[in-house]
């Protein structure tokens, strides 16, 4: 595995996190009184946008590489989505939440380590 290879792992799972964070950004919208339709279009668009990178990246790596050494590093996407949330959604988080996720993240590392 080289380093183009993580490289472009990591950067499907920044694409899925932020996809995610843009549809959430744009539903948020829709629950105010004033709609504007610009920014909702927008971040709608650039979340479809993202998952849709990601899914494209995500096959041609399924192509590339066993999905059994793919596969962990789904767990990085609980830590990259948590600390999305809080920093561009202002989600409160509670020490409860990033045990959690730390625990799915460390599981997830000793199946990875163990191929």
């Amino acid at each position: 595995m080289n380093a183009v290879a993580i490289g472009l792992i990591l950067f499907s799972q920044v694409c899925l996190v932020a996809g995610q964070i843009w549809l959430k950004h744009a539903m948020n919208q829709t629950n105010e009184e004033t709609l504007k339709k610009s920014l909702f279009i927008r971040n709608f668009a650039l979340g479809i946008g993202s998952l849709t990178l990601w899914f494209l990246l995500w096959l041609g790596l399924m192509r590339h590489f066993d999905l059994s050494y793919l596969y962990p590093f789904e767990g990085l996407s609980p830590l990259l989505m948590a600390a999305g949330a809080s920093v561009f959604l202002k989600e409160k988080m509670t020490w409860r939440l990033w045990g959690g996720m730390l625990l799915i993240s460390a599981g997830l590392a000793l199946v990875s380590i163990s191929n």
